[in-house]
């Protein structure tokens, strides 16, 4: 372990979480919209606040490393499932970017999931 590990860490959990950190935000901003978008790809709007909290809570919870692997399987699961539900149209080459997106940053969620938060954490693991 290199002195700059913990940071690098720290700083890697906040990269892999701002993103849905900012989403989980707008989503409860824009509720009706989001909603009737999940409901038009088949997926019930009801589940919105679900989805909200798991966006908003599992970030936090790995920006500051508090239980660090479960926030990151959680999210992880989010991605891959995502992926399927909403960019699963390889015609449309848009869509098979953004499956590929959520793959791949499923794959970085799995890898924290293993790897752990780091010293500079909550539960410095």
């Amino acid at each position: 372990m290199t002195a700059i590990d913990p940071y690098i860490k720290a700083l890697g959990r906040i990269l892999l979480s701002l993103m849905f950190l900012s989403s989980g935000v707008q989503k409860a901003m824009n509720y009706a919209g989001t909603s009737q978008y999940m409901e038009k790809n088949g997926v019930p709007g009801g589940l919105l606040f679900l989805v909200i909290a798991l966006e908003i809570l599992a970030p936090l919870a790995i920006i500051i490393g508090w239980k660090t692997r479960w926030a990151a399987l959680a999210l992880a699961g989010f991605c891959f499932l995502s992926a399927l539900l909403f960019h699963f149209d390889f015609g449309d080459r848009t869509q098979m970017i953004m499956f590929m997106k959520n793959v791949t940053i499923a794959g970085g969620f799995l890898v924290l999931a293993a790897a752990g938060p780091g010293a500079l954490s909550v539960d410095k693991d």
